[in-house]
């Protein structure tokens, strides 16, 4: 079982330059909400409650003002600042002392996930005992992507990271269900030529003691790296046609607290205060 996770939010943001040279990218609007709002209802949605989230040296005082480590959605947050960023294994190796000896749950502060299904998803790989898992999804362009193939059982058999040409199709995402061994095995991974450690690497290692599945965002779910201005605008465009078609907001924190039962309706009209008088604000007091 996982009751722990990790945001990665760190990075330098180069790709959307010169937006990030004063703005953790996290942080950026995407529509209507921070990004950082979007992986941090995934976990919450899996029913994690329990957050480390990694940032830059410097920007702590940002994500504390819009994320207090004692807040009004029932969570447990906790900070953790990065120096350089060292790649994604990195975060077991800062979050050491977090994790101690349970599972975890690694996700991308960049990484947009959306589907009917999704929860359903999430609370049924949450039981994760031992191994890993990690979550595919089909794309257009592999030789973009780090890229698994599976066999039938969802074993993975193979891991290529940006192949020239794959008969596989499906992406790695951002998501990442791990058993405790990720400290250990992270402890003994050699930097990359990016001077980074990769997690293709970790992933291998799950591989070759075969303990490393998938699960597949299939059709009905959708996921996006925010990575670039186009695919964060893409993004942005993605949200506001449903948002504004549906009249239900996506990845609204308080919303899900209250689902999970973790806050009351009063928790909500803090929230509210906390806002001011804007959409958001409207929209909390809709389901309350």
């Amino acid at each position: 079982m996982i009751n722990k996770g990790i945001i990665l939010a760190g990075g330098m943001g180069t790709r959307m330059s010169p937006l990030t040279k004063a703005v953790n990218k996290q942080l950026l609007p995407l529509y209507d909400k921070p990004l950082i709002y979007y992986p941090l209802s995934i976990l919450m949605l899996a029913g994690i409650k329990d957050i480390l989230i990694i940032v830059n040296q410097g920007q702590l005082y940002q994500f504390r003002k819009l994320l207090p480590e004692k807040n009004n959605l029932g969570l447990k947050i906790q900070y953790k600042e990065q120096k350089f960023p060292g790649g994604l294994p990195e975060a077991f190796l800062i979050g050491e002392k977090f994790i101690g000896k349970e599972n975890i749950a690694l996700i991308l502060g960049d990484n947009f996930f959306y589907g009917q299904s999704l929860t359903k998803i999430l609370k049924k790989n949450i039981k994760l005992k031992s191994g890993a898992k990690i979550f595919l999804h089909p794309v257009k362009n592999p030789h973009l992507y780090g890229v698994a193939t599976i066999d039938k059982r969802n074993k993975v058999t193979k891991l290529v990271e940006k192949p020239r040409k794959s008969r596989s199709n499906l992406a790695v995402t951002g998501l990442y269900f791990f058993d405790n061994d990720a400290i250990r095995f992270s402890k003994t991974l050699r930097k990359s030529k990016r001077k980074e450690l990769e997690i293709i690497d970790l992933l291998n290692k799950y591989k070759k003691k075969n303990k490393l599945k998938a699960e597949l965002i299939g059709r009905g779910g959708t996921w996006l790296d925010t990575g670039n201005i186009q695919d964060f605008y893409t993004a942005s465009n993605y949200i506001a046609a449903i948002e504004n078609r549906q009249g239900l907001k996506i990845a609204c924190l308080e919303e899900i607290s209250l689902k999970n039962k973790w806050i009351v309706k009063d928790n909500i009209i803090k929230a509210i205060k906390f806002y001011g008088n804007c959409e958001y604000s409207k929209y909390l007091k809709s389901i309350i």
